[in-house]
């Protein structure tokens, strides 16, 4: 009798609990925001890669809501983005919630559908360089995600080639850039709307829940320092900040400054995606190779083999070789130029008597007058402060301020004087 009531609950709980429990389950449908703000770049790249797999790996999940504000960003980036909201095996819908400018275009054309918020802005996509093969290439990709969405290519191509011209649309020489209502007029808008209730009764998506994806704190830091404005201004910082700190003695605000820049640099290329420690290892072994230099006389391999490093860290640290090269051009004609201002306009005060001379040379403190240094050549003296190559040694009793011959000397060194031109008391290592 036991057995018979077993078996009959067992039949119970099949025919009765379970179709209840999967009815309820069906009934779950996830709509997913995304949102898209700020400069397209890696950064920005690797979070909506992470949250597509996010809403895709959920079995629940019926829909993607890319909510787009951007001014644009980098082409890679939002080519790599283009391709993701391509290819999602989920119904994806671009909302312009308030602007979607440059290479934000791609990424709106490349959704199933596209709704507008009223006063939102869509177009002005050229490229910057603006050269004919980045031009050619940039209008492809747009073609090409226009086409396969079902949009008109030209109406799309022209919001970044001035040559091209439609009639009652944009004239030739001029980008076009839509407002909602003309996008809504010329059919590259779907829906007009600026909640999410309505977009999704409009595009007929079923829905139960809507969830949120706020963009992380750390993808914010890592969006800010890969920008393309930000990356070359801490790079420039990082070399300057570095040449400062050789050539004073100590460590101060030059390797302070450097060592804060190249650690916000790399810090953000860890966080976008772009390296990882080895990157970082490579970087601090080219760092290691130059302090090595600084403390050895003349330029040999060490300083050699620690810029490559550094150069070669940057490259890797960066999403594609041609990004690094512009970085690193930039951020070199920079450094040079802070460097220049700085020796000629920095102030003689006491923060800058370490590299300009500031003080005056008192016989009383040892110092000897022009007239007599032809006196000391072929004398030997031992080096007081570091020759970089300029500093100062002892000459029986007498302080000189010196110049190496090119190398830099370490204190304690013995020198010999080996010529005078001026006022200018040019020293050798004795070996």
């Amino acid at each position: 009798m036991k057995k018979r009531w077993d078996i009959f609950l067992i039949l119970i709980f099949i025919f009765v609990i379970l179709p209840f429990q999967t009815f309820g389950a069906g009934d779950i449908n996830n709509v997913y925001i995304v949102p898209i703000e700020g400069e397209i770049g890696p950064a920005v790249y690797q979070y909506v890669r992470d949250n597509i797999h996010m809403a895709e790996t959920d079995p629940n999940a019926v829909a993607i809501i890319f909510e787009i504000d951007t001014y644009g960003g980098r082409i890679d980036s939002a080519e790599k983005i283009s391709k993701l909201i391509m290819a999602s095996r989920l119904p994806t819908i671009a909302f312009v919630n308030t602007k979607a400018e440059s290479a934000g275009v791609l990424l709106t054309i490349s959704a199933d559908a596209i709704a507008m918020a009223p006063g939102g802005t869509i177009g002005s996509a050229e490229p910057i360089p603006n050269t004919e093969k980045t031009l050619s290439m940039w209008t492809s990709l747009l073609r090409a995600a226009a086409e396969e969405k079902g949009r008109d290519p030209e109406l799309v191509a022209s919001t970044a080639d001035k040559a091209i011209e439609i009639p009652d649309v944009i004239e030739k020489d001029r980008l076009l850039n839509l407002t909602t209502r003309e996008a809504k007029a010329l059919g590259l808008a779907d829906v007009v709307a600026d909640d999410y209730a309505t977009i999704l009764q409009a595009t007929e998506i079923d829905y139960t829940n809507i969830i949120s994806t706020p963009v992380p704190n750390r993808v914010r830091v890592a969006q800010t320092m890969t920008s393309a404005y930000i990356a070359p201004i801490l790079l420039t910082l990082g070399f300057a900040g570095l040449v400062f700190e050789i050539f004073t003695a100590g460590f101060g605000v030059g390797g302070t400054v450097s060592f804060v820049a190249f650690s916000l640099y790399f810090g953000g290329a860890i966080l976008a995606g772009n390296a990882g420690w080895a990157v970082l290892m490579v970087f601090l072994v080219g760092m290691a190779l130059l302090l090595i230099e600084a403390f050895a006389p003349g330029f040999g391999i060490p300083g050699l083999g620690g810029i490559i490093c550094i150069v070669v860290s940057i490259i890797m640290a960066s999403n594609s070789v041609a990004t690094a090269i512009i970085s690193l051009f930039i951020s070199f004609v920079l450094t040079i130029v802070a460097l220049i201002l700085i020796l000629k306009y920095a102030p003689r005060s006491k923060h800058f008597d370490r590299i300009i001379l500031g003080t005056k040379m008192k016989k009383e403190e040892g110092y000897s007058a022009a007239g007599k240094y032809h006196q000391y050549i072929g004398q030997q003296g031992e080096v007081i402060t570091f020759l970089r190559p300029a500093g100062t040694i002892d000459v029986n009793g007498e302080v000189l301020d010196v110049v190496s011959e090119g190398a830099f000397i370490e204190v304690g060194s013995k020198v010999r004087v080996a010529k005078v031109e001026g006022r200018r008391i040019i020293v050798k290592k004795i070996d």
